[in-house]
């Protein structure tokens, strides 16, 4: 029996160092892993930046159907975009998907509402209403202004005292010029099987705002970590490699140099 596991371990590795084995691995890795990606819009920043190639996690909600690599045609047609279904994206989660109104492209942006969840935004400012109730906003949402609308609770402003990167940009006003959905929106219920979606850099994203919530058929999954990153002047940031999204929302510790220099402008300076 050890003698036949070895010979197969043995007749594996051999088919793996051939042309045919080697692609057969690569495109196993591609459809149901692990596929690179690059930012190329503003619409994450500052969570996610443009110039970042990372490493998306294929598995993370399901297996989504497999397409040819560019092509980006489906090997298995007549599916509803999953082979396997699993999880159902979180409150908050940054998750890829293909863009409803053409499926080849991909987009990332972060989950803010799930189907049966109610929101509107106000002066900019999201409000949500959890499908779970009342309760579960006063329990979930601790340490958020709840605000009572027409006898719900509203949780003001989700997901950004642990998502950092989320703001707005102070020179959008509501002057007629941009777009009504960057202001005020809704309210709505999302639909059954449906995701809403909105980038963290929320004056400067093309999200669910503006086409509607994504059928869970067209995610693919999370992003995993940066494998590779580079600004807009060629510049590598090698601080942001390796790192997961977790990992870059988290508030950067101060250098001994600042904090040295914090201590010695407490102790020169009055406070009141």
């Amino acid at each position: 029996m050890k003698k036949k596991i070895v010979n197969g371990l043995h007749s594996a590795y051999r088919f793996s160092n051939t042309w045919t084995g080697t692609i057969i691995i690569v495109l196993f890795v591609i459809f149901f892993v692990a596929q690179a990606f690059r930012i190329p819009s503003g619409s994450m920043k500052d969570s996610l930046l443009v110039g970042d190639h990372l490493f998306a996690k294929k598995f993370a909600y399901g297996i989504s159907t497999p397409h040819i690599p560019f092509l980006e045609i489906p090997l298995i047609p007549g599916t509803d975009g999953h082979i396997i279904d699993g999880d159902e994206p979180k409150r908050g989660d940054i998750v890829i998907f293909r863009y409803p109104n053409n499926t080849q492209l991909h987009y990332v942006k972060r989950c803010v509402a799930l189907p049966g969840d109610e929101l509107f935004l106000m002066n900019k400012i999201l409000y949500i209403h959890p499908r779970e109730g009342d309760d579960y906003a006063r329990e979930m949402f601790k340490g958020y202004e709840l605000v009572e609308v027409e006898g719900k609770l509203w949780v003001k402003n989700p997901y950004s005292k642990e998502h950092h990167g989320i703001h707005n940009d102070e020179k959008i006003t509501d002057n007629g010029i941009f777009p009504m959905e960057l202001f005020n929106f809704g309210p709505i219920q999302v639909p059954e099987k449906q995701y809403f979606m909105m980038g963290d850099n929320r004056d400067h994203s093309n999200d669910s705002r503006f086409w509607g919530a994504v059928p869970y058929g067209l995610i693919e999954g999370t992003p995993w970590f940066v494998y590779f990153s580079m600004d807009a002047d060629y510049k590598v940031r090698w601080d942001r490699i390796g790192k997961t999204p977790y990992d870059l929302e988290q508030p950067e510790p101060l250098s001994r140099a600042v904090a040295e220099r914090i201590r010695e402008d407490a102790n020169d300076h009055e406070l009141y």
